[in-house]
């Protein structure tokens, strides 16, 4: 059984409920914690009592009061992920503009990701992965996986311009 803890709240249940607004919904549980917290006043609130208010496990609640006790609000907000800061790009600067050239040229004549990745081994000599060359297209380039072209690549434009004129006459 979990015995009440009280754990002093500096910030008020105003402050509080302002910072929940603003907040994302990964923090939002952790405020809601301060608010339960500070409203319990000092008789504390049990790690169950905790649990069944916010819907968070026993041990994220001991990990968050614990990080409020040692560290107060700043240390309660970190996030702790690094996602992909630290990691370096699979394409240098260079071979990211030749990609954005070849992409933007609406007379490349690629037709898809394969060929674009038939492409990136043929130019630059390495090899990688459809699904890394499908997320970096999008990612940096807007690229799209099935889009419609407006008119056909090879498309000779005296041969329209001569069907227009040569059409519709009456």
């Amino acid at each position: 059984m979990s015995f009440a803890l009280y754990v002093p709240v500096k910030e008020t249940v105003k402050e509080l409920r302002m910072l929940l607004k603003s907040s994302s919904v990964m923090m939002q549980p952790r405020i809601k914690m301060l608010i339960a917290m500070k409203k319990a006043g000092e008789s504390g609130i049990s790690k169950r009592e905790l649990m069944d208010t916010i819907g968070a496990g026993s041990q994220s609640i001991h990990n968050w009061r614990t990080a409020y006790k040692q560290g107060g609000m700043e240390l309660l907000l970190h996030n702790g992920r690094k996602g992909n800061a630290g990691k370096p790009s699979v394409f240098t600067q260079e071979e990211h503009n030749k990609m954005e050239q070849k992409l933007k040229d609406p007379k490349n004549g690629l037709a898809g990701y394969v060929e674009l990745q038939e492409w990136i081994e043929t130019e630059f000599k390495k090899e990688v992965k459809y699904n890394t060359v499908l997320k970096y297209a999008t990612r940096h380039f807007g690229s799209k996986v099935k889009v419609a072209r407006k008119s056909h690549v090879k498309k000779d434009e005296k041969a329209v311009s001569t069907f227009k004129k040569t059409s519709l006459k009456k």
